[in-house]
């Protein structure tokens, strides 16, 4: 376990220093252009290069050991940092508060580049639970994984706030950097004991996406689980798309930081509670009443434009995301293969995340052209507008709402499915020894 807590300091360490450039660079880029549509096509930038290199980067973390996993991703989120700052410091000020400027685009995709290549980490992480981590209390070590998030979350959005409102993005970029290095010399004094890298089938060399499907089809129900993290992070890319921009149109972008760093106790709250009692006899039960709460939350804390209100919904929600995001490694690390799971990790993360982009991208057009207007000169501010409130805020609120109420069907509705039945079964059986020439069996 002392092994495993260097990592998860180191990890720590690693996840904070790119979400906090990644929370800056949003913050910049909206109060530099005032572009909805700027911050929507971030996130689906974002949030397509996750999906994307989910695949990818999962076999990088079953290729080798990882360690080495790790000094890949800490190497190139250097060199990806260092590109993205030298063209801060080459550019004038004035050609980034176009939102169509390349050096602006060219500096998103660089910083973009140099904090999503930190999943690498990530996945590495959740496979060293398995290595250093017994299975009757790995559930507890993935809601320390959950706080460590949380801890990320908090300490990132207090100073990206602070730094671009106080000290602006160049001092923010080179603070990042230094972070960077500091964190791949502290991993350099790690040893993480593997025995070698296990060889799979004969494709281990290739990405393998066909035997990743077939290892996951070879548990029945598992499918059903990853399709429906994939809707909901379908719908979770209004959040990452339109939040900040709903925030902001209430308070500054200091207070609005320092708000999310204290909103992000949520998610070491949860974490910890995850930590200390477990996910409990059917963690996938648990997953699904989480599920309910949070679309709950999403359809009452956008009722009237109220920061406080905000600030409570998303506290609640944020002490649940943990919660989830356990549930699922859990499984995934009990009912798979540990030679595969790299892969599996990756490619769970690929097609949840796919949904996001597509979200993303069609959001902001979507707020700016239908549900602002519908709730400023439209129709909506005649009907609604004299209790539910006028203007830009209200058409953003309208569309959480919305969302919120998907949601919640979609969830109710999972929880009948077949998929629900098969798995909950499969987890309460001991650990397979899983043959890989045996034949998918039908999830979903």
């Amino acid at each position: 376990m002392k092994t495993f807590y260097a990592v998860l300091a180191n990890s720590l360490a690693a996840a904070l220093t790119n979400t906090f450039v990644w929370f800056a660079v949003t913050f910049w880029v909206y109060l530099e252009t005032k572009s909805v549509i700027a911050t929507s096509v971030m996130a689906g930038v974002y949030l397509g290069t996750v999906a994307l290199s989910g695949f990818f980067l999962g076999s990088i973390v079953d290729r080798y050991k990882k360690k080495t996993s790790m000094m890949i991703s800490g190497v190139l989120t250097l060199l990806f940092y260092t590109a993205a700052l030298l063209i801060l410091i080459v550019t004038p000020d004035e050609v980034f508060k176009r939102d169509d400027s390349i050096s602006l685009w060219a500096f998103i995709v660089l910083a973009l580049f140099g904090a999503i290549t930190g999943n690498i980490r990530t996945i590495a992480l959740s496979t060293v639970v398995t290595i250093l981590v017994p299975e009757e209390t790995r559930d507890k070590a993935n809601g320390m994984v959950g706080t460590a998030n949380g801890v990320s979350f908090l300490v990132a959005s207090i100073f990206s706030g602070l730094v671009i409102g106080f000290m602006g993005i160049l001092w923010m970029m080179a603070l990042a950097l230094g972070c960077t290095i500091i964190v791949l010399l502290h991993l350099m004094t790690i040893t993480i004991p593997e025995k070698g890298i296990v060889h799979t089938e004969s494709h281990y060399e290739s990405i393998d996406i066909r035997g990743t499907i077939k290892v996951v089809g070879l548990v029945p129900g598992l499918f059903g689980l990853i399709f429906f993290n994939t809707f909901n992070n379908f719908l979770g890319g209004v959040f990452m798309s339109l939040m900040d921009a709903y925030g902001l149109s209430m308070v500054s972008v200091q207070v609005w930081g320092i708000l999310w760093g204290v909103l992000s106790l949520g998610f070491i709250i949860g974490g910890l509670v995850v930590a200390k009692k477990g996910l409990g006899k059917k963690p996938l039960k648990t997953l699904f009443v989480c599920n309910i709460i949070m679309w709950i939350i999403t359809i009452l804390f956008p009722i009237q434009a109220s920061i406080e209100l905000l600030a409570v919904g998303m506290f609640a929600y944020l002490c649940l995301i943990p919660v989830v995001e356990a549930t699922e490694q859990t499984i995934l690390q009990k009912v798979i293969p540990h030679e595969r799971q790299g892969r599996v990790f990756g490619f769970a993360q690929s097609i949840e995340q796919a949904a996001s982009p597509i979200t993303a991208f069609m959001i902001g057009p979507i707020a700016k052209f239908m549900f602002i207007p519908f709730m400023t000169t439209g129709a909506g501010a005649s009907w609604i507008g004299s209790w539910f409130g006028t203007g830009t805020a209200r058409g953003l609120a309208l569309l959480f709402i919305a969302t919120g109420f998907i949601g919640l069907l979609i969830t109710l509705l999972a929880m009948q499915s077949d998929a629900y039945q098969k798995l909950s079964k499969v987890y309460k059986k001991p650990e397979p020894e899983m043959d890989a020439g045996a034949l998918p069996a039908s999830g979903f």
